[in-house]
């Protein structure tokens, strides 16, 4: 078969160089595929390099912001994969402009690029009725790539772990620092943590032609678990065992808006998060049933948390990453 870099294929893939986007890179770059990681800092995009070829991965300026920018990363394209959302509002990075007017910048791009494929990266729990601004946000996001491109495939995937994480290293970072841990609503919410490279080999098998245009995939792992058992796990895998403090979602909520005038880097949740953790985030069984699932895009046996994550929670032992080396 012949190498896409040899014939020239270029994907683009928005928020190259993040969490997500990152790992969507490498597996193109590994098919064979001449990547542009499309970003804000393109100069910030180094890490990318070694994940190809010489010549094969090219970072470039681009702002959902402004759609001449997308238009211009799109240009030549043969697939476009847009990995860029936010949690919330920050700077003049909102969730309307981003989640929303950017997700149709690019989808409007791809169209007029003459894109054959593009993929949109969503969340589970995006609906357009929800109390939370984010998943409102998201919803609005999807109809808007589809209004502009009717094909695109949307990949709505649960909470999603890798080394880089937000969920487990923050929760193993507060198990380090603080003397009880917050259990949020008792703890009974419903997560199905997925892999982030079993997300991307998703995401690429989809903008190979895998997928079902104009579909909603909802994509998790293999195991459902509460957030009680997944603070758990999260502590033993840390080497940390701190109590818990029941915290009800009023108080958590009220917690949120006291420290509102923190960076969101600093506080332990917003105000939006916590309503969203009022809400199960697993795979409906209308997609499992539709087979709109992970499986359905190519990826039979997806990773499990309890196989990755206690790797790279290690660094979070009271005594060190490498005190058993020591005995």
């Amino acid at each position: 078969m012949t190498s896409k870099l040899l014939h020239g294929g270029l994907a683009t893939v928005f928020g190259g160089p993040g969490f997500v986007g990152r790992h969507v890179v490498r597996e193109l770059a590994k098919r064979g595929w001449r990547v542009r990681a499309a970003s804000r800092r393109p100069d910030l995009a180094g890490h990318l390099q070694p994940m190809g070829a010489v010549g094969q991965i090219h970072a470039v300026q681009a702002n959902l912001r402004y759609p001449e920018s997308c238009l211009a990363a799109a240009a030549g394209a043969e697939i476009v994969i847009n990995t860029v959302a936010i949690m919330s509002n920050s700077g003049k990075q909102k969730l309307k402009a981003v989640n929303v007017e950017g997700a149709r910048a690019v989808a409007r791009a791809a169209r007029e690029a003459g894109v054959k494929r593009l993929v949109h990266v969503s969340a589970i729990g995006a609906d357009k009725n929800s109390n939370s601004a984010y998943a409102r946000s998201k919803a609005e996001g999807e109809a808007a790539v589809l209004a502009e491109f009717p094909d695109a495939i949307i990949i709505r995937p649960s909470i999603v772990f890798g080394p880089e994480d937000e969920f487990f290293n923050r929760f193993a970072g507060m198990a380090r620092m603080s003397p009880l841990m917050p259990l949020i609503g008792g703890g009974r919410t419903k997560f199905q943590p997925v892999y982030v490279a079993d997300l991307a080999t998703a995401i690429v098998n989809a903008a190979e032609g895998k997928g079902q245009p104009g579909a909603v995939y909802e994509i998790g792992g293999p195991a459902v678990a509460t957030f009680r058992n997944l603070l758990d796990e999260t502590q033993k895998w840390a080497g940390r065992d701190r109590p818990y403090f029941p915290m009800p979602f009023w108080l958590a909520r009220l917690q949120a808006l006291l420290t509102w005038p923190l960076p969101n880097s600093m506080r332990p949740l917003t105000v939006d998060q916590v309503r969203m953790l009022q809400k199960d985030n697993v795979v409906s069984e209308a997609a499992k049933s539709e087979e709109r699932t992970i499986e359905a895009l190519g990826v039979e046996h997806p990773k499990s948390a309890a196989v990755v994550v206690p790797q790279y929670l290690e660094r979070f032992k009271p005594k060190g990453q490498f005190a058993h080396y020591r005995g």
